[in-house]
């Protein structure tokens, strides 16, 4: 590659990935033991640095893959951070990228291969940098898109209860949902289907199982919940 920019400062970019699950009726996220310096030891958000040879989206999917063992998950830009004295070992500008999994496909010896764990949002510690503030963002977006873009159904399993979706919507929005309104709402959208399936792992009486119809969202424009 031709070097031009000579006179020019550099700076290290990086991606940080903002993983989030759904487990125990609860919003969590992934965390780790940062295990470099600077911040050896304190808690912090996976990512890494992106190569010469790959775009910042190859470089998030590469982190998150390495993390997660994952393809084809979901994943949005947060945004860029870039404050002056954010890292104090270089000029480091980093990309966050929020992604959403369900958490029983996440192959736990991975999770202890990389030394990582499910936190709670209500019990997040402090977090290296800048870190809780693009978990804070992440969250905002998260409850701005939820009622027009399929996200849910991201952190669930393929066959879902009402009451599992109800849940994962009231994680996300840090709310109570009326469950009448909400099961009247849901009954009505085309593209989730009710099954022949029933749940008697989690629901004592046994409840109906749902599932999100891919093929069906694809041709409604109108989701609102």
């Amino acid at each position: 590659m031709t070097r031009y920019y000579g006179e020019h400062s550099k700076v290290f970019v990086s991606v940080d990935c903002i993983v989030f699950g759904f487990d125990q009726d609860q919003l969590k996220l992934l965390i780790g033991k940062r295990q470099m310096d600077p911040g050896r030891g304190e808690w912090s958000l996976y990512g890494g640095f992106v190569r010469e040879d790959e775009s910042l989206e190859e470089a998030a999917n590469r982190t998150l893959y390495t993390l997660t063992g994952l393809r084809e998950i979901y994943m949005r830009q947060v945004g860029a951070f870039g404050a002056i004295d954010r890292d104090p070992g270089e000029r480091v500008i980093t990309v966050a990228y929020c992604a959403l999994i369900n958490v029983k496909d996440y192959d736990d010896e991975l999770r202890k291969e990389h030394g990582v764990e499910w936190v709670s949002l209500n019990q997040l510690p402090k977090l290296y940098s800048d870190h809780n503030e693009m978990v804070a963002k992440a969250v905002h977006q998260l409850r701005r898109r939820i009622n027009s873009e399929p996200l849910s159904f991201n952190l669930l399993p393929d066959l879902f209860t009402l009451t599992q979706l109800q849940h994962v919507y009231e994680a996300i929005l840090g709310e109570e949902i009326d469950k009448r309104n909400f099961r009247k709402r849901i009954k009505s959208i085309d593209f989730i289907e009710k099954t022949e399936h029933i749940d008697k792992v989690t629901s004592k009486r046994g409840a109906v199982l749902y599932r999100f119809n891919k093929k069906m969202f694809a041709l409604d424009s109108t989701f609102r919940l």
